[in-house]
């Protein structure tokens, strides 16, 4: 058994408390007060530790995934085999080509990216290539507030005056774009998920009643999110660029999305493909009309990958933070967010790992 050979494959659940100024918005159709990822621990025989995240919906069952399939299958393995990750995806296909499955062996993917940095002593971008920007502006993503214009004008002027200088809303309405749109004034860019809001037929007229309050993009206009001929249709109807990928359900929809240049951005989320994936689609979208601008709903070792390959990458993008208030902010002192901007690290690996209290579960439940 040699230095590198993995021992242990932990998944740790994560769920960070949150307010966003209002009442909790509703996901899955229930209250929200917390915000769902887990850490994804991997030693290796010589004591060193590497951390991964993997999206989660529903602790138990990603806790099963990774205790009955992902562990048994990667312990005794060499953390440096090339073939370790494409096996594992071939070897567990039949149990889903998406899902809880595919975002454990995500969160694998990044650990196993942290872990080879580590061994090396280098920064994840130089793993990438080299890092092509010292540090990345940060915009602030609003979770929904379903047309409060009131609400809207509040937590945008506070956004704003914390130093971000792009927003997101995560609204369907016309009025809310144009409340959030009062707020900023006519500079700030303003992005707006629409969470697969419309059928394709309806897409045109919403986003056309949208246009005088100039939307940057919109994203995920249309369910289901995979249809590329309806994303095309819609890109050649609508003058607004639109975005779409943290749906896909395969990093095969969104590489086809890039071929067919069907949309203006790419979106892909490191929690459910994996930074190897999101990576090869940045690769893939030079040379091409289409930007990857990855979606980047957490907060965990993730972000951070997901910062390294935004600092890596040909195509200068922002990267995502959810706006709200953390009962605990990870990495808020070691990869702090200041002015709307933060500092690529250049220690080895993600840059941090996550603080003690993350580490030893305090966030499980």
């Amino acid at each position: 058994m040699s230095a590198n050979t993995i021992v242990s494959v932990t998944c740790i659940p994560m769920r960070l408390p949150f307010f966003h100024w209002s009442p909790p918005p509703l996901f899955a159709g229930r209250p929200r007060d917390k915000l769902d990822s887990a850490l994804v621990r991997v030693q290796t025989q010589d004591g060193m530790v590497a951390w991964g995240e993997s999206y989660c919906v529903e602790p138990r069952a990603l806790e099963a995934v990774f205790d009955t399939l992902i562990a048994p299958l990667a312990c005794g393995k060499d953390a440096a085999d090339q073939t370790l990750l494409p096996v594992m995806q071939r070897t567990l296909h039949n149990l889903g080509r998406s899902g809880p499955v595919v975002h454990a062996l995500a969160g694998l993917d990044i650990a196993l990216w942290d872990l080879r940095a580590k061994r090396e002593k280098v920064p994840l971008y130089s793993l990438l290539g080299g890092k092509r920007r010292e540090r990345v502006r940060v915009y602030a993503s609003l979770l929904q507030y379903y047309g409060d214009a009131q609400r809207l004008d509040d937590v945008v002027t506070r956004a704003l005056g914390e130093g971000y200088t792009a927003i997101k809303l995560h609204e369907r309405t016309a009025a809310a774009l144009g409340a959030a749109r009062v707020a900023a004034g006519p500079q700030i860019p303003i992005m707006v998920d629409t969470n697969c809001a419309w059928l394709p037929d309806e897409a045109p007229d919403a986003i056309a009643a949208m246009m005088p309050h100039d939307p940057y993009w919109i994203e995920e206009p249309l369910w289901p999110p995979e249809d590329d001929q309806a994303l095309m249709r819609l890109k050649r109807a609508c003058a607004v660029p639109l975005a779409v990928g943290e749906n896909a359900s395969s990093v095969y929809a969104l590489a086809r999305l890039i071929e067919q240049q069907a949309v203006q951005y790419v979106q892909p989320s490191v929690i459910k493909l994996g930074l190897s994936a999101a990576w090869a689609l940045a690769q893939q979208c030079q040379a091409t009309t289409v930007c990857c601008a990855p979606q980047v709903a957490f907060f965990g070792p993730g972000y951070l990958a997901s910062l390294h390959l935004i600092a890596a990458q040909q195509q200068e993008v922002s990267l995502e933070r959810l706006y709200v208030e953390l009962a605990h902010v990870p990495y808020g002192e070691t990869v702090p967010i200041e002015a709307g901007w933060v500092n690529v690290p250049d220690t080895p690996g993600l840059g941090a790992d996550p603080e003690p209290a993350l580490m030893q579960g305090k966030y499980r439940q």
